[in-house]
């Protein structure tokens, strides 16, 4: 079996789209107040991500791979308007305020998401790469969903509040199909593996924690 199949089997255990508080995002049946508080929550990732994938960048030897994280960290930051704004933006839509987003304190869960990612960054660069495409790999499929649940079921439609989305339904589809390229020719089969699924118990996890706040069901891992 090819590694990229492996790391696939491996996200596909605890894909995003099959916990209940993204099936209950897909069903309508979340509150304002529950997204706004994740939106707060989730910009920790999205505020951290780019300085993730700088890390993997600065510990990587491969003029290669740099290449490709250079051009993913550009689409984070340069490329049109940085991906923090954009989220803000998602949350300004719900409406939050600004200060209220950024000043939202940490759920254990979501400080252990970003910690793990750039643990796996500090480990090894190709232990980074894993994080990166376990993350990336998901994004176009739960952005779609995301996009159809707020048109559906919460009033949001306009371009601004669901921009966050739309961007990341494209942009990682490139991003994921080149990190797995790298995975494939650079990484140790076990241990990229294992990176991979630390990464993905890690967003898992970090829905969890939402969910128990919001008082939905799930299975506390």
């Amino acid at each position: 079996m090819k590694l990229i199949d492996r790391l696939n089997a491996v996200i596909a255990e605890k894909h995003l789209l099959k916990h209940p508080f993204y099936q209950a995002w897909t069903e309508g049946r979340l509150s304002r107040d529950v997204l706004r508080r994740y939106a707060g929550q989730y910009f920790a990732q999205v505020d951290s991500f780019p300085r993730f994938v700088s890390t993997v960048h600065s510990r990587c030897p491969e003029i290669e791979a740099r290449k490709v994280l250079t051009e993913n960290l550009a689409d984070e930051e340069i490329h049109g308007t940085d991906h923090p704004e954009l989220w803000l933006r998602f949350a300004e839509g719900l409406g939050a305020e600004r200060a209220e987003v950024k000043g939202q304190t940490q759920l254990p869960t979501t400080k252990s998401m970003v910690d793990t990612f750039f643990s796996l960054a500090n480990q090894d660069w190709t232990a980074g790469l894993c994080a990166l495409y376990a993350y990336e790999s998901q994004v176009p499929e739960v952005s779609k969903s995301k996009v159809d649940g707020l048109k559906k079921f919460y009033g949001v439609n306009d371009d601004r509040t669901l921009s966050f989305f739309t961007v990341h339904q494209h942009y990682d589809v490139e991003h994921s199909r080149k990190v797995g390229e790298l995975l494939e020719k650079y990484a140790d089969g076990d241990k990229a593996v294992e990176a991979t699924r630390q990464a993905a118990d890690a967003l898992w996890k970090f829905l969890d924690g939402i969910s128990h706040e919001a008082g939905i069901r799930c299975e506390m891992n």
